[in-house]
């Protein structure tokens, strides 16, 4: 996608999108207003910004195995840590919010597809200690240096998995009775994210939370979100432009659909 749809994208959503006011749903009313805008600062924050901190000035070189739709601006395979952490990783407005989300989730075990770096599976595994974190990444020396951002900071419970998600999804989810939170950011192509959610969809519950990342990344990832809105299973979405959040509520009379300015 060219920068200039996706420049226009932002721009309409944020014409269509609504604040807090105005939202009929006490659901979405509640996670907008205690959690998508808690600007309120957090004491795991900067624990974990120390971490992004230190890649930012590390100047080692690793060779990337890009499985998925790749870079918009590092096509080279070889690249440097700091710049990995400048444009792959979450910015912190919008890890911290992960932060959130999971927090009010509450969940018993969280599937992350796209480590990175680890930088948002820490911020996951703050928000829920007690949940068993999973996390997915496709490149060796990429999760390599999550493992080190892992030790370093101290947190041994988070279990990586390293390899493509054809080959390693299934078996982390079969270890799964219920999925409780998913994050999906690993192959930003149409199909491979519906096949996520396919993969996922057996093992949802009325609290199962699945977070899509990049939903206006592409041509393809737009149609992927529509179809996923289209479920007959998905109650709630709530598209936040840069991550759309799926919730299956079974006491809703009908679909509830909310885009929200972030």
């Amino acid at each position: 996608m060219s920068k200039l749809t996706f420049t226009k994208d932002f721009l309409l959503h944020r014409l269509t999108s609504k604040n807090r006011h105005g939202l009929h749903s006490p659901f979405v009313y509640k996670l907008v207003d205690e959690v998508i805008y808690d600007l309120k600062p957090k004491a795991a924050y900067d624990k974990i910004e120390q971490e992004r901190d230190q890649l930012l000035v590390d100047d080692r070189y690793i060779n990337v195995t890009d499985l998925g739709a790749g870079s918009r601006v590092n096509k080279s395979n070889r690249k440097k840590i700091s710049d990995i952490t400048i444009n792959a990783l979450k910015p912190p407005k919008l890890a911290q919010l992960l932060y959130r989300i999971a927090a009010f989730v509450k969940p018993r075990n969280i599937v992350e597809l796209g480590t990175c770096l680890g930088i948002t599976s820490l911020y996951l595994h703050e928000a829920a200690p007690e949940a068993k974190v999973f996390t997915l990444e496709g490149c060796p020396q990429t999760a390599g240096v999550a493992k080190e951002v892992f030790e370093r900071a101290g947190v041994n419970d988070i279990e990586l998995v390293t390899g493509n998600f054809d080959d390693t999804l299934d078996s982390v989810l079969s270890k799964q009775e219920q999925l409780d939170l998913v994050y999906i950011d690993g192959n930003h192509t149409k199909a491979a994210t519906l096949n996520y959610f396919n993969q996922c969809l057996p093992r949802v519950h009325e609290n199962t939370l699945l977070i899509f990342d990049d939903i206006y990344w592409s041509d393809g990832m737009k149609e992927a979100w529509a179809e996923i809105k289209a479920h007959p299973r998905v109650m709630i979405t709530v598209d936040l432009f840069w991550i759309g959040l799926v919730f299956f509520k079974k006491d809703r009379a009908q679909k509830e659909h909310f885009k929200i300015r972030f």
